[in-house]
C-alpha cells in the first residue's frame, strides 16, 4: 500500500517556525517531482511548493517565497517543508503530493499531476 504521511504540524504564533515532514512508503518516489499544497477553511487547494526529483528545480507561490524552503532525502523517501516567518494566513491544512510523471524538469502546480497526496497536516499559526 503506497502512503505518504506528514507530520509536524501545530499551533504557532506570527514568526515562529515549522518543519513538515512527509514519509513516503509502499514504493520509491526517487524519480517523481513531490511538492506541497495547502488548503485553507473555505477555499480551494493550492500549490505552495515543489522539487523536481533530483532537487535540480524548485517552484514556489509568490506568498511564501523567500519564507519556506522545500527540500527532499530520495534514501529516506522523505520530503520536507522548512517554514519561517510564518503568518496568521499559513493556517491551512497542508498536504504532502507526488506527480504521477516521472523525470520532469519543471514543477507542475496543477492538483491534477498528483497522483498519491497524504491525509494532510494542520498548521494553525495565532497572531
Amino acid at each position: 500500500q503506497v502512503r505518504l504521511v506528514e507530520s509536524g504540524g501545530g499551533l504557532v504564533r506570527t514568526g515562529d517556525s515549522l518543519r513538515l515532514s512527509c514519509a513516503a512508503s509502499g514504493r520509491s518516489f526517487q524519480y517523481n517531482t513531490m511538492s506541497w499544497f495547502r488548503q485553507a477553511s473555505g477555499k480551494e487547494r493550492e500549490f505552495v511548493a515543489g522539487i523536481t526529483w533530483n532537487s535540480g528545480s524548485t517552484q514556489y507561490v509568490d506568498s511564501v517565497r523567500g519564507r519556506f524552503t522545500i527540500s527532499r532525502d530520495n534514501a529516506q523517501n522523505a520530503v520536507y517543508l522548512t517554514m519561517d516567518s510564518l503568518k496568521p494566513e499559513d493556517t491551512a491544512v497542508y498536504y504532502c503530493a507526488a506527480d504521477s510523471s516521472v523525470l520532469r524538469s519543471k514543477v507542475q502546480e496543477l492538483l491534477a499531476e498528483y497522483d498519491y497526496w497524504g491525509q494532510g497536516t494542520q498548521i494553525t499559526v495565532s497572531s
